[in-house]
């Protein structure tokens, strides 16, 4: 095992005061690790959290949350590999692969209004804008993403995705996610935005720039996003990250305790 940085310690508001009996089932989740070219290399697309909210406030993440099981509707017009190819990268069921590139592509939508799909298998929606309503109806559970994609005649790109790595929250930890990471590139023509009530600010940055706020205090990281982050920051460009061979396996860090301290360990 390793141990991360010495700065990456775990803020007092996050540490659990009881550790569960027995470890809590994490709940499957999906992040997307959103990059742009820039003229200085490539930028990653961040969103602060909102502070007080239950799980990783005030700390920088990429756009994502929790699966939906209408996530796993198999009546999704889907381009790109099928879930068959995404279960055997992510090592879970093919429904649960179906579910996982859904939550992926929706929770990009529902956080930064970036959308990967498009009304054919090789288009992509240039503008989202006239799908503000759809997205805070998603963001409200009123509407499944099967239902919005049918009814705006929409088809999912997952070729548009990569898979890049799969984190799991720590046992000790009393609310757990077993979340798998997607990179995708901004499409052309969309933006993405912060208009979500989980995030107090959001924005591009460079991953050494983002590494650089986080060691002088301007932003708090979870393990993955700096794992993460220091992964992406060795690569010269947009290109290099995708043509990067990834072999994803499960990782599930460990609180060790150091006095008042606690600190995380990557297996």
């Amino acid at each position: 095992m390793r141990e991360l940085p010495e700065q990456l310690v775990l803020p007092a508001g996050m540490v659990p005061d009881v550790v569960p009996e027995v470890p809590v089932a994490p709940r499957d989740a999906a992040t997307v690790v959103l990059v742009r070219d820039a003229d200085t290399g490539f930028e990653v697309f961040l969103q602060r959290r909102v502070l007080g909210m239950a799980f990783a406030g005030g700390m920088t993440v990429f756009p994502g949350g929790g699966v939906d099981p209408r996530d796993a509707d198999t009546s999704v017009a889907w381009t790109g590999p099928e879930p068959e190819w995404w279960a055997q990268r992510f090592a879970c069921s093919t429904e649960l692969a179906r579910a996982l590139v859904c939550a992926a592509v929706r929770e990009t939508f529902e956080e930064s209004g970036v959308l990967l799909a498009g009304p054919s298998a090789d288009t992509v929606v240039a503008d989202t804008s006239s799908y503000a309503a759809a997205r805070e109806a998603l963001v409200a559970r009123d509407l499944s993403f099967a239902e919005f994609l049918a009814g705006e005649g929409l088809v999912l790109r997952a070729d548009l995705l990569r898979p890049w790595a799969n984190w799991v929250t720590p046992a000790e930890e009393p609310r757990r996610y077993d979340t798998r990471f997607f990179v995708a590139v901004l499409p052309g023509g969309q933006k993405a935005d912060d208009v979500t009530s989980e995030a107090s600010d959001a924005g591009w940055q460079r991953p050494a720039e983002a590494l650089q706020d986080w060691q002088e205090g301007r932003r708090l990281l979870l393990p993955p996003t700096w794992v993460t982050l220091s992964e992406l920051a060795e690569f010269p460009g947009v290109a290099d990250v995708l043509a990067a061979p990834r072999e994803v396996e499960k990782i599930i860090p460990k609180l060790v305790r150091d006095g008042d301290a606690v600190r995380v360990v990557v297996p």
